[in-house]
């Protein structure tokens, strides 16, 4: 008699808390790991414990005697792999976990003492790991030199349970929103923000790329925006002006250097034509005469004739040869 109450005293002094109030325990996991579902108590004083998946039974354990081992039996064969129990304890870690596997879990813990079973519930949530936030820009409206938007942030997938908050950071100060939207109003003459998108869940957390305020509200100078633009067109016509009148000055420049050295090439072909032509070697003949001033009969037998060639002479430019109307003598020499 002892014995049934120190047992059902021991087994309610174990789930205690949430069993007792009737508030299933929460516990977290991410698609892919594990999680265990906690339970202590002493098995000497158990005859059975049966973890029950919303009305699915996933278990049903025989806690070890004197003489036998725990007898430990899986209903569902897809699970045989995906369940254990570590340090050959009766927490149940369930592993692979998957998005379906979120919902109710319950334990049953049987005893021959007690008229009803003992149990305890337990709230899975199986989570994805939060990819980058998504970060979508409202309409603009530019007031007086002031942007005023609102940017939204999201996730693609896996919204469930996510909360946001932004960070607005700039040269001097830091601030924080919570929400998913952000409402800005920022003007051109302060200096650059940035703002940043935070999206967490109970297993992860992500942030977005950097948004920067002079690249959302590139319009909202309110009439300065259009004078810089102005001014960086002007400039531009300018550089390209300039470039285009130095382009014209090569060109020029080229060009008469081109009519300097023709007009020199001229001059030097007016200063030295070329020669007149050699006409062919002429041959003269060169006249001895005797002592006498008296020139003797010609006697064939006793002359020999001797012939004389003379270079043509060369005359100065632009300077013909003169031709003499006297025609060509003949100089014989007489032998006697």
């Amino acid at each position: 008699m002892l014995g049934a109450p120190a047992c059902f005293i021991f087994l309610l002094c174990q789930l205690t808390g949430p069993a007792a109030s009737g508030i299933p325990k929460k516990l977290v996991g991410a698609i892919g790991g594990s999680v265990i579902f906690p339970l202590n108590l002493s098995v000497n004083l158990v005859d059975s414990i049966i973890w029950v998946f919303n009305s699915t039974t996933l278990v049903t354990i025989q806690p070890k005697t004197a003489g036998k081992k725990a007898l430990v039996i899986v209903t569902q064969k897809r699970n045989m792999e995906r369940v254990n129990f570590p340090h050959e304890g009766y927490s149940l870690k369930l592993s692979r976990l998957k998005k379906n596997d979120s919902g109710i879990y319950r334990v049953e813990i049987h005893s021959s003492t007690l008229q009803d079973p003992l149990t305890q519930e337990y709230e899975l949530h199986v989570y994805e790991y939060l990819s980058k936030p998504k970060v979508v820009i409202g309409l603009q409206e530019n007031k007086n030199g002031t942007c005023v938007t609102n940017l939204t942030c999201s996730m693609e997938h896996g919204e469930e349970d996510v909360t946001y908050s932004w960070k607005s950071l700039d040269q001097t100060t830091n601030e924080s929103h919570r929400g998913s939207i952000l409402p800005i109003s920022w003007r051109w003459e302060k200096s650059d923000m940035t703002f940043i998108c935070m999206a967490s869940n109970p297993i992860s957390s992500n942030s977005s790329n950097p948004i920067f305020a002079q690249n959302l509200c590139e319009g909202a100078a309110g009439g300065q925006a259009p004078y810089v633009v102005l001014y960086v067109l002007l400039s531009f016509f300018l550089l390209c002006s300039l470039a285009l009148v130095l382009i014209i000055f090569i060109i020029q420049r080229e060009r008469k250097k081109e009519i300097i050295e023709e007009k020199k090439e001229l001059d030097t072909h007016q200063k030295t034509l070329p020669f007149p032509p050699i006409p062919e070697e002429m041959p003269e003949y060169d006249t001895i005469s005797t002592f006498n001033d008296t020139i003797p009969e010609e006697n064939p037998a006793n002359t020999i004739y001797s012939t004389v060639h003379i270079a043509p002479k060369v005359t100065e430019p632009y300077s013909l040869p003169m031709l003499s109307d006297t025609p060509t003598a003949s100089i014989y020499n007489n032998v006697m």
